[in-house]
């Protein structure tokens, strides 16, 4: 028994060496979602630029002695993560024009004072917080070792910060949490993610409060 153990204790500390850059990765980020979840700081775009960017680049830094813009804060292929943004643009307008006239939609999403250019400015530091530590520091952290099996990671985190939300978006996020993870992997940036994530979040906010 005590051999038994002692060979586990073994196994167990091979395999966090091994895998230890992406044990460090997976600790923090899911430390971060716990922290932002039970510990949350006002307003909201504030705890997610601490929570899900600031901290997670200080990891990158100080735990993993690596540059944060290796983590998908380059540019990257603009031209190819380019082509998908416009996608998105042109195929996203119809389809979040008739969500928005779902009422499970319009009576999640409608405010009494929506103030445009305040929302838009809250929402993409938001939103920029959100995307970088799934499709910059959760997927490019595991890029390495899982190589495109990170962007299938990744996707889960996403589609559990949507729970609570309408029904038709929790679910549509499955397939988004892929295509978001798959473009930033293809075109190495986390910023197609992030610009097609506030795209899409503000356009349904426009479609349910002002049109």
């Amino acid at each position: 028994m005590l051999r038994l153990f002692k060979t586990e204790l073994r196994a167990l500390y091979d395999f966090l060496r091994r895998y230890i850059r992406e044990v460090i990765v997976t600790f923090i980020a899911s430390l971060c979602l716990a922290l932002n979840e039970y510990h949350p700081i006002q307003p909201d775009w504030a705890s997610s630029l601490v929570y899900y960017a600031a901290i997670p680049i200080l990891s990158i830094i100080l735990l993993l002695r690596r540059n944060p813009l290796d983590f998908g804060l380059r540019l990257g292929n603009w031209r190819l993560w380019g082509i998908h943004l416009a996608i998105i643009v042109i195929l996203g307008l119809p389809i979040l024009y008739a969500a928005a006239r779902m009422p499970s939609v319009a009576n999640y999403y409608t405010q009494v004072e929506f103030k445009l250019v305040r929302y838009s400015l809250e929402t993409a530091a938001y939103l920029f917080g959100w995307e970088f530590i799934l499709r910059g520091f959760l997927l490019f952290g595991l890029k390495e070792k899982l190589g495109e099996a990170s962007i299938l990671v990744q996707m889960v985190p996403f589609v559990l910060l949507h729970f609570g939300k309408p029904e038709i978006e929790m679910v549509s996020t499955i397939i988004m949490g892929i295509y978001f993870g798959y473009v930033a992997y293809r075109s190495n940036s986390c910023w197609s993610a992030v610009i097609m994530h506030i795209y899409i979040n503000i356009t349904a906010r426009i479609f349910v409060n002002l049109l």
